[in-house]
This record gives C-alpha cells, structure tokens and sequence, in this order.
C-alpha cells in the first residue's frame, strides 16, 4: 500500500459491488487513495450476485493483487466449490490459484457437505458428465433408436464427447457393453456413494438381438441368420407369461416348472461356457 500511496497520477479505478456497494477489486488502491488525500477515484461497478462477486474477488486477486495465502486460497475453494458444485476441479483451481489435485483433495474432505453433482462445468465452458458410463448408455440408447445418426448428433444428445460416442458405437458393433468394465465399476461406487440402490442392469432382449442382426459378420452368412433365429425362437417374454400360464393345466403346472427351471440351469451353463470363450480370447 505504501508503495501505491508513492504513485504520482491517478490510480487504477477499484471494482465495487453494485447491490451491496462493498469493494470487491481494489480495496488497497482505495486505502492508498485515501493515504494520498485523493478525494475521489475511478469505480468499475459489478452488476452480479454476492457469490459471482466474491469469485471475481478472488480471481482478480489472484491475478494482480496481494497474494493470498494458501489456507486463503483453500477456503476461497471451498466456498466456490459450495456456492458452485458443478465446476470442474481444473476450473476452480485456475480461479483460486491452487492446483487442481489440490482442489480435488478438498472436495473429497466435503464429499458429505452437499457438493455432488452429475455433471461438471470445465474451463472451456463446457459440460460434461461427472461418471461418463451414464452418458455412455444414453448413448447406446439413442444409437438404438436412430441406429444411421451421425456421431455428432448422438454426442450433444447423450453428453459425450464425439470420441466416446464413436467408441460406443464399435462397441455396440462388436456386440460388447457400451461401459467399459472400470467405468462399471465407478459407476457402481458412485451410486452407492450417492445413497441409491444398485442394481444390476437388465439386458433387453429385443435390443440384443436386433444388435446382433445388424452385425454384419451375422447378417451376411446363412449360420449367422440361422442364429438369430434360434435365439429368437427361444427368447420368453415375461409379457407373455400370463398368457401362456393360462393355458396349463393346474395339474401340469409342476412339469412345466421344472422344465422351465432345467431349460434355465442349461443357459447358465451355456452362459458360463461363452464366458470361459472370452476369457480365453481376452
């Protein structure tokens, strides 16, 4: 301050806010002014919130005021990550003058103080999925119902990236999950962590097979074809349960039963053998 006092001319104008009229920019230039006997100086008002304005404070502090110190900057942090959950570690870090591994360290200490979000704001502006295995299944979704839809199109509507949405579909392509099995896993965490019941998805059928039969190695050679009508031909939905109870004899009920419960216990061996197959070739 001493050496603004010392500045011959006028000083750089301070940043008041406007619906409080507090300095929030500026506030040593203002005590030097004073130190000066200067009567009046220049003023630059600030037209937002209290909370926009306390982030403008400490950016422009970071960027030419009095450094400030770093238990400063970490509550600085702290309240903006409060006041806004949804900004990307990178993108608080850059206005608090901390690192973002820093920032993300203390938004792991408030993980309990109201500071979750689905998505995050990055320092581009844009926004994106905090656990992208959700955007992934919007994606799948999406390509389901428009299967020729150009990538671009299915990334703005799902959330991604153009890249994830290209992954997804070679994914889908080759007849795998859209979700890597790491993101699975940290989807699963960050639902529990998030106090909701997880469950397992459950497969769709007809979504499956119409997979399959858009797979060109299937669709384009007669034992392909042949496969995906032997699975249709198996495929029970339970939409047609009550139709097809209806018409067993109450006497018959416990033959049909254990039918059905051999016919599943030979899938899930069937199932366990494919399993071995990809584990083999993986």
């Amino acid at each position: 301050m001493n050496l603004l006092a010392e500045i011959s001319g006028e000083l750089p104008p301070i940043v008041v806010h406007r619906p409080t009229m507090r300095v929030i920019d500026g506030m040593h230039r203002l005590r030097a002014a004073i130190r000066r006997g200067d009567q009046t100086i220049g003023v630059r008002f600030f037209d937002g919130s209290a909370d926009e304005g306390f982030v403008y404070a400490v950016e422009a502090n970071i960027k030419h005021g009095l450094p400030l110190s770093l238990a400063d900057r970490q509550a600085a942090a702290e309240r903006i990550m409060h006041t806004y959950p949804e900004l990307s570690d990178r993108a608080v870090a850059a206005r608090c003058g901390l690192s973002p591994k820093t920032v993300s360290a203390i938004r792991r200490r408030s993980r309990d103080s109201g500071l979750r979000v689905e998505r995050r704001v990055g320092l581009d502006g844009r926004i994106r999925p905090l656990n992208t295995a959700q955007g992934r299944r919007a994606a799948r979704d999406y390509i389901a119902g428009c299967p020729d839809a150009p990538l671009r199109e299915v990334a703005d509507n799902a959330g991604i990236s153009f890249a994830t949405a290209r992954d997804v579909r070679e994914r889908m392509r080759r007849g795998e999950d859209p979700v890597p099995e790491r993101l699975r896993l940290v989807d699963t965490d960050h639902q529990a962590q998030h106090g909701k019941t997880v469950d397992a998805p459950r497969p769709d059928k007809n979504a499956i097979l119409r997979q399959l039969s858009r797979d060109p190695s299937v669709r384009m050679n007669e034992s392909g074809r042949l496969l995906i009508r032997w699975l249709a031909s198996r495929a029970i939905d339970p939409a047609d349960w009550a139709g097809i109870r209806a018409v067993i004899p109450a006497h018959c009920a416990p033959a049909v039963m254990q039918f059905a419960e051999l016919c599943a216990t030979s899938w899930q061996e069937f199932a366990r053998e494919l399993r071995r197959d990809i584990d083999r070739t993986t």
